[in-house]
């Protein structure tokens, strides 16, 4: 008999401030770093947030971070690639704490999994040469950057669902000046934040040749976290 696939544990989180993210992200890389636990993807949503990336300066956020912190909107350094982006309730952001040992592979298969998981929703995306990330012909639709300690990544992919995407206008996305961002509901795709959830952590695991397990916080030891519901999710558009 053949050797089991490997699975891919996807716990699919609420709502979960950046900081309190980032913690989870750190004890689950510890623990991969050991082989205590498998592969994992954590699925969830944050409240209006500012991240700048490695490559980011202040000139990304022209307000300045006072103004955003005034209106409500929290900024924090990452140490991921890439630069500036936003997250809102309604976004799906994606962290995978997997092994890896070529980082262009695994961002180039972060993409193919969101043009496929998006599809799923009735969006056609597809990559931009020279690019991170997933694009609907111009506009953005999908932002990626991560980062790799002893060989296991934190941060990872933001997929625009049925946010607003109002807090992209306080800053420069991706340092590209003029950049459109766009979203699975602005392209008139089916199903909203459930349909992403649902076919996201399926077309990743495959990606990566895994078997996709559902674990719920307990499992993965995050029994202590600051979890807020998950944004309701719309009904799909029915033709």
């Amino acid at each position: 008999m053949g050797s089991a696939t490997p699975e891919l544990w996807t716990c699919r989180l609420g709502r979960i401030g950046w900081s309190d993210a980032l913690a989870m992200q750190e004890q689950l890389r510890d623990a991969r770093q050991q082989n205590l636990i498998p592969d994992t993807l954590l699925l969830l949503e944050h409240p209006p947030t500012v991240t700048l990336g490695r490559r980011a300066d202040e000139s990304e956020v022209p307000s300045g971070r006072e103004s955003l912190a005034a209106s409500g909107i929290s900024v924090h350094d990452a140490d991921r690639g890439g630069r500036a982006t936003c997250h809102e309730p309604g976004q799906l952001v994606g962290y995978p704490i997997m092994h890896t040992t070529d980082v262009t592979t695994f961002v180039r298969r972060i993409e193919n999994a969101v043009i496929e998981g998006i599809a799923e929703c009735g969006v056609e995306s597809s990559t931009r040469e020279g690019l991170t990330g997933v694009w609907c012909d111009d506009r953005k639709i999908a932002s990626i950057g991560i980062h790799v300690q002893r060989g296991v990544t934190t941060h990872g992919f933001a997929i625009n669902s049925e946010n607003d995407l109002e807090t992209f206008k306080a800053v420069i996305p991706c340092g590209l000046p003029g950049v459109v961002m766009t979203s699975i509901q602005n392209e008139g795709g089916d199903g909203g934040l459930a349909c992403l959830r649902q076919h996201i952590g399926h077309a990743f695991a495959g990606q990566h040749k895994l078997r996709q397990r559902l674990v719920s916080p307990g499992q993965l030891g995050l029994t202590d976290a600051v979890i807020a519901p998950s944004t309701p999710c719309r009904p799909a558009v029915v033709a």
